[in-house]
């Protein structure tokens, strides 16, 4: 079986090369793969698109200290599943309540653009963290996120397509619902608004308590 995470992964020669340019030009940043947070045993899984360059890739942990983080965490701490409304450092002291949170990639890309053969090489990671995850319900932000889970499930992405709001039962007792992510680019432009991303998030905390 996969592993969950590997810390010292350097399988993707040029995702790898670019953390090591990072380690010279921000010393101070975590530049290393990230891993999960939150708890295996939570019933909601929340799967992102890849760590920001001074966001997750500085703190080491996933949406922290970058613009997608402030509304993915406000959002959290409004339905009760953070112990916080913002996600300042690995080390805040912030908690996940019945919700984890991962990404498809684990390692910054340039220009936050994962290549489809980076984001195939590292799915082993999420195919062995969905595997043993007791979520019921997992919410795929964006489309790499959705068609990543898709992958690491063994599902073709023509039989489940995405769609902001979209809910798919991939099997008996698990869901995939789909949102835009939650970036800067998505909710300037309106594509995303903080209601729709609110509705969704709760749409899937919701169904969660429900299936877990």
């Amino acid at each position: 079986m996969s592993r969950l995470f590997d810390a010292q992964c350097e399988r993707c020669p040029r995702l790898a090369a670019h953390l090591r340019r990072m380690r010279t030009t921000h010393p101070t940043y975590f530049n290393a793969p990230v891993p999960a947070f939150g708890d295996l045993e939570a019933p909601l899984l929340i799967v992102g698109l890849a760590p920001g360059m001074h966001g997750a890739n500085a703190t080491g942990r996933p949406f922290t200290g970058d613009y997608a983080g402030i509304l993915l965490y406000a959002a959290l701490h409004a339905l009760g599943l953070a112990t916080a409304h913002e996600s300042t450092s690995a080390d805040d002291g912030l908690r996940l309540i019945d919700c984890r949170i991962t990404n498809a990639v684990k390692c910054l890309p340039p220009q936050n653009k994962p290549t489809t053969a980076e984001a195939d090489t590292c799915n082993d990671f999420l195919r062995a963290e969905l595997a043993g995850s007791a979520a019921a319900v997992v919410l795929a932000l964006g489309s790499i996120a959705h068609r990543a889970v898709l992958r690491a499930l063994g599902l073709r992405l023509s039989q489940w397509p995405f769609g902001h709001g979209a809910r798919h039962e991939i099997h008996t007792r698990r869901v995939l619902i789909d949102s835009y992510h939650c970036s800067r680019y998505n909710t300037q432009t309106r594509r995303l608004t903080e209601a729709m991303f609110l509705d969704v998030l709760k749409a899937a905390r919701d169904e969660s308590q429900l299936l877990r």
